[in-house]
């Protein structure tokens, strides 16, 4: 019984854990993208370098402070930069709309012609960041680190393996859990987010229906830049800050939208865990794992790894193929791609 315990406890140490946190964060970027594709159809590939921008504030503002003395410690002083960085990264949202894609919207462009203004924005978001922080590794985490300690749980229930339980982890967890409600009860409960559900559903009805467009696609640009936002803070205060990583989460973010369901924010979510759960399944190495629960003389040798930690995006370019092959619409039936 002691054997199947540790085994549980380090598979939650390595996989279970990390992977709910990581989840959470590809859920919250993966809502904002859909959100884009749902309200203003078209794919945004600019969506990791605004995460990287608003995040890039949210770091600013967060040294600021603490060179201040500024700070609410054992929570990360990053959540008191947070309201600004989110307003910075809507500032840039909603000047980017006015100055390009407004034009293609008066237009009556098609969707593809949106998606490569969105890679030109993608690059100009990405050297404005770099700009302004810098291209390093970027560490802003402070308070208190650890909810469980390792040598703690040991003591506490006398396993030979520890569990460790980030303070990181836990705010991703339950921020992720009060934006996600907050969101849906805007767009359920909200006049506002009943306009944006049936411009969504029929521009030209909404607009019949007195529903203002500039309106509309104002507030669904602020709520991405928020969730972007939030969703680069917490990946940032989970692993580190890095602009081109935020370009390289891209692809699981997509990929969250899609087996989803793109335009569905609940398959955003649900996509976002079934993404983070694969990736670090597939690439953790069982042979801790498995000698707690095999004879000794079948322990194995090798790491029993399925895929390298290099091989992590390449799990969700995978299942985004499998799913664009084989249900385009994802989990929750959203909008073929």
């Amino acid at each position: 019984m002691t054997d199947i315990l540790n085994a549980f406890v380090l598979l939650a140490n390595f996989v279970l854990i990390p992977a709910l946190a990581y989840g959470a964060q590809l859920a919250l970027g993966a809502l904002g993208v859909t959100l884009i594709y749902a309200v203003l159809r078209f794919s945004n590939l600019a969506h990791g370098d605004l995460m990287a921008f608003g995040t890039a504030i949210v770091v600013l503002v967060t040294w600021w402070l603490q060179s201040s003395g500024i700070g609410i410690a054992p929570l990360p002083t990053a959540l008191l930069a947070l309201p600004v960085g989110i307003l910075g990264a809507a500032a840039l949202a909603l000047i980017t709309d006015r100055l390009v894609y407004r034009f293609y919207r008066r237009q009556r462009s098609p969707g593809v012609t949106f998606v490569m203004a969105s890679v030109g924005v993608m690059f100009m978001y990405n050297a404005i960041t770099r700009f302004i922080i810098g291209p390093d590794d970027r560490r802003f985490e402070d308070g208190g680190r650890f909810v469980v300690r390792v040598p703690e749980f040991r003591e506490m229930t006398g396993l030979s393996e520890g569990l460790a339980i980030r303070t990181s982890q836990v705010i991703t967890l339950v921020v992720m859990a009060v934006v996600t409600a907050a969101v849906f009860w805007f767009l359920q409960k909200t006049r506002t987010g009943k306009a944006m559900r049936a411009f969504s559903d029929n521009e030209d009805l909404a607009l019949l229906s007195g529903i203002n467009p500039d309106r509309v696609v104002a507030i669904t640009w602020i709520l991405v830049a928020a969730l972007a936002t939030i969703a680069g803070t917490l990946y940032g205060l989970d692993k580190s800050f890095r602009p081109f990583i935020y370009f390289q989460l891209l692809l699981p973010i997509f990929a969250s939208a899609i087996v989803g369901g793109i335009g569905q924010p609940f398959g955003a979510i649900v996509g976002g865990f079934i993404i983070a759960f694969s990736e670090v399944m597939l690439t953790y190495a069982y042979k801790g794992f498995l000698a707690y629960l095999l004879p000794q003389e079948w322990a194995p040798a090798g790491l029993v790894q399925m895929l390298g930690t290099d091989y992590k995006f390449a799990v969700s370019f995978i299942i985004l193929v499998v799913v664009l092959l084989v249900r385009p619409t994802g989990i929750f039936r959203g909008k073929v791609i």
